[in-house]
């Protein structure tokens, strides 16, 4: 009799350290809810991200710089085609035996460039494939960004939908511990069922706190593509559905040739093209006009005209080699730009098979992981209703609760796979923040 007693109160002070757990996690949860909900963030579209980013990615602004650089070095360039015009004023004093003589000089002189053998025809052609060169250098910062921006938005996106999947766990290991704690007070199941589901409510109250931990960090990333100076928090929406499929398989070939990385390689080359023809112009001669005008006199205004007009020109004779050093140093750049077109070609073709390929592989994983999703989901119902009927143990039951956590995470890493892929397939062909904003 002294035993069953002994055992009623060891049952008893069980029930109310129970209900003390029970309740010091429901609290907590709630406390966490209100703290997120008490954020307020500003809800972003794709389209949102991709506008902010065009007008103040830094990258994006770097590179109109560049292209400005470009532009303003072709100027300079062209400006030696037109004629040179120089003004001058001087006046000077000169003391000889005591006695001081004024000098006085005010004039307009000029030149001409005739003929250099195209030298500066050359020159601005080159120029003019740098421009392009630079044009295609920003496009292809725009497609880097743009897929740096489609990965952030995707990894919040992923954040976003992970820490609903753990509320989601959280009330699903909540609900398991409140069945298996009614079933122990009845003595239908054991201690090591009980710290079991327990452990299994701490770990997914855990995951919660690391899935805000992740949201955070998914923020500042986004915040950051984004060209913004200042963090906010910040929310995108979206489906997990994939645009771009590409489900027929592409000429490859054909898309390499519009890709801007490539396009930035051939405008160098053909600027290494013109550069040759500028280095064997030097060799030829160089023709000028020279004409000028110009009054002086030993007091002010001058009072003597003067003026000059005259031809010059300039024949290369020998120079220890320099402009044939000129020309093989044309060539080798000529060569070296080929080269690296044709290397460039050749490991975008490869790049653009492989996520051509990882694309299909992740659009089918999604189907795949839904059928897995859709089949843990179903089990894990009836084994609920089975356990709280005693039809099955809970080892059995747990096994089955697992999958179905297990299968809830997997679908979801498959749906941002098949995005991250489409991003990489896009990245791959080239496409920029402009192709993004259609």
């Amino acid at each position: 009799m002294l035993a069953i007693v002994k055992i009623s109160r060891k049952d008893k002070k069980m029930r109310v350290e129970m209900k003390r757990f029970l309740v010091a996690f429901f609290v907590f949860s709630v406390c966490a809810n209100l703290t997120v909900l008490s954020i307020a963030e500003e809800m972003l579209t794709w389209q949102d991200c991709v506008k902010e980013a065009a007008k103040n990615h830094p990258d994006l602004i770097s590179a109109q710089e560049s292209i400005k650089q470009s532009e303003a070095s072709k100027k300079i360039t062209t400006s030696t085609i037109f004629p040179q015009i120089d003004a001058s004023a001087s006046g000077s004093t000169t003391e000889t035996a005591g006695k001081a003589t004024d000098s006085y000089k005010y004039g307009v002189s000029g030149s001409q460039l005739l003929f250099d053998g195209f030298k500066t025809s050359n020159n601005i052609n080159a120029a003019s494939e740098n421009i392009k060169a630079a044009q295609f250098s920003y496009k292809f910062t725009s497609s880097e960004v743009r897929l740096n921006l489609r990965t952030a938005f995707i990894n919040l996106l992923k954040a976003q939908e992970l820490l609903k999947i753990t509320k989601e766990i959280y009330d699903i290991r909540r609900n398991n511990l409140m069945l298996i704690t009614l079933r122990y007070e009845s003595g239908l199941e054991h201690k090591g069922a009980l710290l079991n589901a327990e452990a299994n409510l701490a770990q997914s109250q855990y995951e919660i706190s690391q899935a805000n931990r992740s949201l955070e960090v998914a923020q500042r990333e986004l915040t950051k593509e984004m060209g913004r100076t200042k963090f906010e928090p910040i929310s995108v929406t979206r489906d997990f559905n994939v645009q771009d499929s590409a489900l027929d398989k592409p000429d490859f070939e054909a898309l390499v040739n519009n890709h801007p990385s490539l396009g930035k390689l051939i405008a160098q080359r053909n600027s290494a093209s013109f550069s040759i023809k500028s280095a064997e112009a030097n060799f030829y001669p160089s023709l000028s006009a020279q004409a000028g005008a110009n009054k002086s006199s030993s007091r002010w205004p001058p009072e003597d005209d003067q003026w000059n007009a005259g031809l010059s020109v300039s024949v290369p004779i020998f120079e220890g080699g320099l402009r044939l050093a000129q020309v093989d140093q044309a060539k080798a750049v000529f060569n070296q730009a080929v080269a690296n077109e044709r290397s460039t070609k050749d490991a975008l073709v490869v790049a653009l098979e492989q996520m051509w390929a990882d694309l299909q592989d992740a659009v089918d994983s999604v189907g795949v992981q839904q059928k897995f999703l859709q089949a843990a989901q179903e089990r894990a119902n009836i084994a609920e209703a089975q356990y709280s009927l005693g039809l099955i143990q809970f080892d059995n039951w747990t096994i089955i609760e697992d999958n179905l956590v297990s299968a809830k995470k997997s679908f979801l890493n498959a749906q941002v796979n098949a995005l991250q892929a489409e991003a990489n397939w896009l990245g791959a062909k080239g496409d920029t923040l402009e192709y993004a904003q259609k």
